[in-house]
């Protein structure tokens, strides 16, 4: 029988780190997350993560980079094929409040400024993929900024800045009041029409 060390010699190694650091975050926070953990929690030498990752930096930049593949899942998870731009502006909006309410670390380190490598292309990717759900409920939206030569990019920032506050706010508790707690992103939405 093989053992898991070998198993991950031959190509595995790399997403059992950042599994492990996904695991870490889950069950200690961005705190306890380390290179040192990680190669103990997926059970190999502790200078392993440094052939994949170089530095710490690199390792959260990788997780990071799953965290936004994970918010996109989680924005497109149960909708409909043919579904309209309102049903996937709300499908993403609500998906990205249950990640961030799911994963409260990886999300505190996805935007954390000084954690990652913002550089890195598979980071840049994601994010980029992040921001095709986020532009697509922009596109076309019928606000009192239409009228301006770039609308969708001002209606992008807008929409953006919505759900992300709402976001941060939740996951920090400060709307845990009884009065807040029952009310959900779609609750506090404006009815936003689309042009096309």
């Amino acid at each position: 029988m093989m053992s898991t060390a070998k198993t991950y010699h031959h190509g595995n190694l790399k997403q059992a780190l950042i599994t492990s650091g996904l695991d870490i975050l889950a069950g200690q926070g961005l705190a306890g997350l380390s290179l040192r953990n990680c190669a103990e929690r997926a059970g190999v030498s502790h200078t392993a993560p440094k052939n994949h990752f170089g530095n710490l930096a690199g390792l959260l930049t990788a997780i990071a980079a799953r965290g936004y593949q994970q918010l996109v899942d989680y924005m497109q998870r149960d909708l409909r094929e043919g579904a309209t731009r309102v049903e996937r502006r709300n499908g993403a909006f609500q998906g990205y409040v249950d990640f961030a309410l799911a994963h409260p670390a990886l999300y505190e380190l996805m935007f954390s400024r000084h954690k990652t490598n913002s550089g890195d292309p598979e980071l840049q990717a994601q994010v980029s993929a992040c921001f095709l759900v986020l532009r697509d409920a922009a596109e076309g939206l019928d606000w009192d900024k239409s009228g301006e030569a770039d609308a969708d990019l001002r209606a992008q920032m807008m929409l953006w800045s919505l759900v992300h506050g709402f976001a941060q706010l939740s996951v920090s508790g400060k709307f845990d009041k009884d009065s807040m707690k029952k009310l959900n992103i779609l609750d506090v939405l404006p009815d936003f029409r689309y042009r096309n």
